[in-house]
């Protein structure tokens, strides 16, 4: 005889479709009977929907965080000899800042335990980009794990099925119901994770513009300030920096370009946005890890964060000194007259760089390493006529038009004196104590 639930979940479907407040012990059954199969997908379906339309409050928002982070197993940095702190991006285009700042920060004798995942859609995932490198490896044991962060202090690998369980489940069905931008839903996913990690501090890159998850600012304001309650509120000492997606960052989008793009970096070069965004983050990790003096720019110039790279890349079974792939086929764009480059929308370059094969339209689907963009100039550069402005990479040519296609539109050349359309500044804001 099979035991009687304590709640019906049409009820609590009602709920919140009435804009209703569940309790602590009603979202702790739902995910707990989720998790198990017994509430069904097209009922979490219907409440994933209410919950889009009519929101959740403080205490609901962190009681759905606390309960997806007990549906599966938690990680404890107790035994390490050094402090943790991690990063996480809500992603964007050309977003690699993963891959230089996990070793800078790791430089100061601060561990980095950075879990990641694999793109989906126009934005890149870290791992892909990390699976350029002959023989590098993404999967690790928790003795492996446990020991290079020892040694190393850095680790960039993927997460284990045992955390969050739920989240995982809870994520594909909001990925084929529309509810994927639902801020207490995004937030409990993101921040369920990061607390299970284990981590003593967590500093959190919240993007907006036209590459970012959420174009809006003040959405991704209230997605900042809600995933910063909700760590503060599980003791994981969290900041939260805004920062602008409206143009792509860096010059380099894909992925075996990209990692060549984070070695410029860590080797004291490299874009200036990409420099100036992994210097910020760098810092506030380090700050929240008991070394708010530490001289970032340092390990950059004298080579101690490259240093770090080659042994977390060594570590993970990759050659730090192989060549990395490079596509068969490119195609150059140039400007069809002299000018200012005043406008190079996000999106279109992340949507292009998937359709060259650099991302994925399913979790199946393979990447293809060296395919992508190179972005020969920025907003506000002068260009002149005839002058490269982008070359599209792919290993099969055919792929070529539908990118171009959709890059139409998206970048305008103008005249000296037209107003750049940028945004505003890489960094909009701070949210944290």
């Amino acid at each position: 005889m099979s035991a009687v639930e304590p709640f019906d979940v049409v009820d609590l479907i009602r709920t919140k479709r009435d804009r209703g407040e569940l309790g602590t012990e009603q979202i702790n059954w739902m995910i707990d009977a989720y998790t198990r199969g017994y509430i069904a997908d097209e009922q979490m379906a219907a409440m994933t929907m209410a919950i889009f339309l009519n929101g959740m409050g403080r205490s609901e928002i962190r009681d759905l965080t606390l309960a997806m982070i007990a549906s599966g197993e938690t990680m404890n940095f107790d035994s390490l000899s050094k402090p943790t702190t991690d990063k996480h991006s809500t992603g964007g285009v050309g977003d690699k800042i993963t891959l230089p700042l996990a070793p800078l920060v790791a430089s100061f004798g601060v561990a980095v335990p950075q879990l990641s995942g694999r793109g989906l859609g126009h934005t890149g995932g870290t791992l892909d980009k990390l699976e350029s490198i002959p023989g590098w490896r993404a999967d690790l044991t928790n003795e492996e794990f446990f020991s290079q962060l020892e040694s190393v202090g850095s680790v960039i690998c993927a997460a284990g099925a045992s955390l969050a369980p739920a989240d995982k489940k809870l994520y594909a069905l909001r990925d084929i119901t529309g509810t994927v931008e639902a801020i207490p839903l995004i937030a409990s996913s993101i921040m369920s994770k990061k607390i299970a990690e284990g981590t003593a501090a967590l500093v959190l890159d919240v993007k907006f513009g036209s590459g970012a998850f959420l174009q809006d600012p003040a959405r991704s304001r209230e997605l900042a300030e809600t995933m910063v309650r909700l760590g503060t509120d599980a003791g994981v000492s969290t900041v939260a920096l805004l920062t602008n997606m409206n143009v792509p960052l860096g010059l380099a989008i894909g992925n075996a370009n990209e990692v060549r793009e984070s070695v410029e970096v860590l080797a004291g070069g490299g874009p200036a946005d990409v420099i100036e965004l992994t210097i910020a983050l760098a810092r506030e990790m380090l700050a929240l890890a008991g070394q708010p003096d530490a001289d970032v720019e340092s390990a950059l110039r004298d080579g101690r964060a490259m240093d770090t790279w080659r042994a977390m890349i060594t570590a993970q079974g990759g050659d730090p000194d192989a060549a990395l792939p490079t596509a068969r086929e490119t195609h150059v764009v140039t400007a069809p007259r002299s000018g200012v480059l005043v406008e190079q929308q996000a999106l279109p370059f992340g949507i292009a760089a998937w359709r060259l094969g650099a991302g994925r339209a399913r979790k199946r689907d393979p990447v293809q390493h060296a395919s992508g963009i190179d972005l020969h100039a920025k907003p506000g550069d002068t260009v002149t006529a005839g002058q490269p402005l982008f070359t599209l990479s792919a290993d099969e040519p055919e792929r070529f038009a539908r990118a171009l296609e959709s890059l139409e539109g998206s970048w305008r050349i103008g005249d000296e004196g037209d107003e750049v359309l940028t945004g505003g500044p890489l960094i909009a804001d701070r949210i944290g104590s």
